[in-house]
């Protein structure tokens, strides 16, 4: 039926921490949290919880999905160096 050990499932899981953060942080508290006096904060708990995914596809041995997770997540963190620190 549905196959869970694919790259593009992994993409769209790693994709999904950094948007639920970015629609709580700026969305929901706008900018109103004592946390979002360090700006880098929300997208450090993204990758995080990414890292925690990626670990756990990682222990199933679904290697394409964990593969999909680590990609995304290098590219957002890659992303973040570029615009945060420019």
């Amino acid at each position: 039926m549905f196959n869970r050990n694919n790259t593009i499932l992994g993409i769209v899981l790693a994709c999904l921490p950094p948007l639920v953060l970015w629609l709580i942080f700026v969305i929901f508290l706008k900018n109103d949290a004592i946390i979002m006096n360090k700006p880098a904060i929300p997208y450090l708990i993204a990758i995080g919880l990414n890292l925690i995914m990626l670990r756990y596809y990682a222990r199933k041995h679904f290697d394409l999905t964990s593969r999909g997770i680590m990609i995304t997540t290098f590219a957002c963190m890659l992303l973040i160096a570029i615009f945060k620190f420019r």
